[in-house]
């Protein structure tokens, strides 16, 4: 183990100004996107931008050695969850330090991590690296994974093949192999409105969706229950969670419409699709006494959020590449969902690994540690000496 030092002031700079840019989901995160764009055109470094339907929000893809072959990503994302309601004892848009920590939120999750990648971009320009380093900084990935997926397609659009990439997720600076899958689903409820003297002439959209929240309750209790189970993880089975319910507009009139928003989350090697499969088949059983009342009645469903499931082994490049720069033989497996798993899928040998931990993420007061990013400046600076992974 290395002696706990400070990060560099740039590199320490960095994360604070990142921290200092709102960028919450429901925000646009362009002033962030432009910051980084715009010291990376200073460099000359050549960009891409990749947009949403609206324009406010964007991912930035930038290759530092531009032609040279294989190449590494280092992969994070620019948008944070809201603090609303929180009890913060700082303003979380001010990057203060303290004690050794430095508060706001993304601190953790995961600006320090983008900072000091940007911080370096000269560094490994003047190192004249025999392999390309690459920055994918994506937009909406707290709300399910959303602007990657069009920054993986702008890379093989343009036929583009880096053979590893970092994601730079909150992990302690240990190699992450493995993390659960998140799918998060909603279903909307069409009944027949009624004055609520005369329920048999109506369908309660409400209690339908309770039947149906009942039977995603038991299919979590069955889980946690039976497995399977992974004792690698602090929740060792796969999980299900109803988030939100609303409808009905009056306490005598019978409820026409209802809304529900559930997730799963699914151990790597359990089948996702087989679990909405067994929603599917419940809904399908409550719809006919529905349908004899009401023939519009029924469900409807839409998969709003999609972030597959990460499982490597410690035999991989990209894992052997992390414990050398991170100078551990050490792995482990997190809970949370990244992008690693859609970076997977698209050929691209993975590893999730950056500083800070996630418990610290998420919350009142965030923070991640200044011997933590003094780690993954560390892990950076190996960067340069790491050729024989590439």
């Amino acid at each position: 183990m290395q002696p706990t030092i400070d990060p560099s002031a740039d590199g320490l700079e960095w994360a604070r100004r990142l921290v200092r840019i709102n960028t919450v989901s429901h925000h646009s995160n362009l002033e962030l996107i432009e910051c980084v764009a715009d010291h990376l055109r200073a460099l000359k470094v050549p960009l891409r931008l990749t947009w949403d339907a609206d324009r406010r929000k964007a991912n930035i893809f930038a290759t530092l050695g531009e032609g040279k072959p294989n190449g590494i990503i280092l992969s994070g994302h620019t948008d944070t969850v809201p603090w609303d309601g929180q009890a913060w004892s700082t303003d979380p848009l001010d990057p203060v330090i303290r004690d050794g920590r430095l508060y706001g939120r993304g601190s953790a999750d995961m600006k320090g991590f983008i900072g000091l990648s940007v911080a370096h971009a000269s560094h490994f320009l003047d190192a004249d690296l025999p392999f390309a380093v690459h920055y994918a900084f994506s937009y909406d990935e707290e709300i399910g994974c959303v602007g990657v997926q069009g920054l993986i397609a702008d890379l093989r659009d343009e036929n583009l093949e880096p053979r590893l990439c970092v994601v730079g997720e909150p992990t302690r600076m240990i190699p992450a192999i493995a993390h659960k899958g998140i799918q998060r689903w909603r279903c909307c409820v069409r009944g027949k409105a009624a004055h609520s003297a005369q329920t048999p002439f109506a369908v309660n959209a409400i209690e339908a969706g309770a039947r149906l929240v009942a039977h995603i309750a038991d299919m979590a209790d069955r889980w946690r229950a039976e497995g399977p189970f992974n004792r690698d993880y602090d929740v060792p089975h796969s999980t299900a969670a109803v988030a939100v319910i609303a409808g009905g507009i009056a306490d005598n009139v019978v409820p026409e419409d209802c809304r529900i928003h559930y997730e799963f989350r699914n151990l790597p090697g359990t089948d996702d699709v087989a679990m909405q499969r067994q929603v599917f088949e419940r809904a399908a059983e409550l719809e006919p006494a529905m349908k004899s009342i009401e023939p519009t009645a029924g469900f409807s469903f839409e998969n709003f959020a999609s972030c597959p499931s990460f499982l490597t082994t410690p035999d991989r490049a990209a894992v052997r590449l992390a414990q050398y720069l991170a100078e551990t033989e050490a792995t482990t497996v997190v809970a949370f969902g990244t992008e690693a798993g859609l970076f997977q899928r698209a050929g691209i040998d993975t590893v999730v690994c950056g500083p800070g931990d996630i418990s610290q993420a998420h919350q009142a007061d965030e923070f991640v540690s200044l011997e933590q990013l003094a780690r993954c400046e560390r892990f950076l600076l190996r960067l340069k000496n790491s050729e024989t992974f590439l």
